[in-house]
């Protein structure tokens, strides 16, 4: 019997191990270690080197090009790289034909805008659709969703028509006034939103707290994550933004860094060392702000429910 008893002991512990086994493998999200072969590693590897030529291939590519003097040929193949005669006048030529600190400031004006509101109003209608309830709260969601549909394109002509009733038009505030809030960003902030337990809600009611004290102290502190990623979207979307404040822009002093540096491609069309240049000018910006807000961008990502 005990040897019996041994044995059950003995299979159960055998019976369990590879469960055991399985479950870690699994909560690791990835294959077990010894199904790991060096050809799957290498797969990987090369995989990872793909996607970064092709993320950040060209503007190694560009980069170049704007450091190169007159005697590097830039349309040779294999293409060189590193320059042979590195300069910077490129850059110089194109901060002496446009004004790029104050085509600049007027792109951070914009894309500063256009974050707090995204931010505000996001959290504000985010909230309203994750936990207030009211008349027509299905077809406001409804119509949120449609509108995701159209392209940019199809509602350019009322935009500036609305801009222009204003007496907004060819002014900052219109560039800013279409971006102010978007509609992808609501529903991010709604998202996160309803991830709040609806007990702690009813619980901040049940303390006599009004709408205002439950958006700072209870909702807040939970969609402040995603908070961060869509104050990131927004201002890449307002600093990238061409189309838009191109039409609604007519005097030189108003461009943005975007509008501005098509003058160069007009101008030295000839010569794409300087639009290179122009080009590195405006992406610069992006990559700082984006290095050193990615770990909120990626944190706003993964943070989900309410921290305990």
């Amino acid at each position: 019997m005990s040897t019996l008893a041994a044995g059950g002991a003995d299979g159960t512990r055998a019976s369990r191990a590879p469960r055991i086994h399985q479950e870690k493998w699994y909560q690791r999200g990835s294959a077990p270690y010894e199904h790991v072969t060096p050809g799957l590693v290498i797969a990987k590897y090369v995989l990872l080197v793909l996607l970064l030529v092709i993320s950040v291939g060209p503007f190694i590519w560009e980069l170049s090009t704007a450091l190169k003097g007159p005697g590097d040929d830039i349309y040779q193949f294999p293409p060189q790289l590193i320059p042979s005669e590195p300069t910077l006048a490129n850059f110089g030529t194109v901060a002496d034909r446009i004004p790029i600190l104050s085509y600049a400031w007027h792109s951070v004006l914009v894309a500063i805008a256009s974050v707090i509101s995204n931010v505000v109003f996001g959290t504000l209608g985010g909230y309203a659709l994750a936990h207030m309830e009211f008349r027509g709260k299905k077809i406001a969601i409804a119509i949120l969703l449609s509108t995701l549909i159209l392209p940019g394109e199809v509602t350019l002509t009322s935009q500036y028509l609305t801009v222009k009733s204003l007496g907004v038009d060819n002014s900052l505030v219109g560039v800013w006034l279409p971006g102010a809030v978007g509609t992808m960003n609501v529903l991010l902030m709604a998202v996160s939103a309803r991830m709040i337990p609806r007990a702690l809600i009813d619980a901040a009611i049940i303390d006599g707290t009004n709408t205002w004290q439950r958006l700072r102290y209870v909702v807040w502190p939970n969609v402040r994550g995603m908070a961060s990623v869509v104050a990131l979207f927004s201002f890449i979307g307002a600093w990238d933004d061409y189309l838009w404040p191109l039409v609604v822009l007519s005097d030189p002093e108003n461009y943005t860094l975007t509008v501005g540096m098509q003058y160069l491609k007009s101008s030295f069309s000839e010569n794409p060392r300087v639009v290179a240049a122009g080009t590195i000018i405006a992406l610069v910006p992006i990559i700082i702000i984006f290095a050193s807000m990615q770990k909120y961008f990626f944190r706003g990502v993964e943070e989900g429910a309410v921290k305990g």
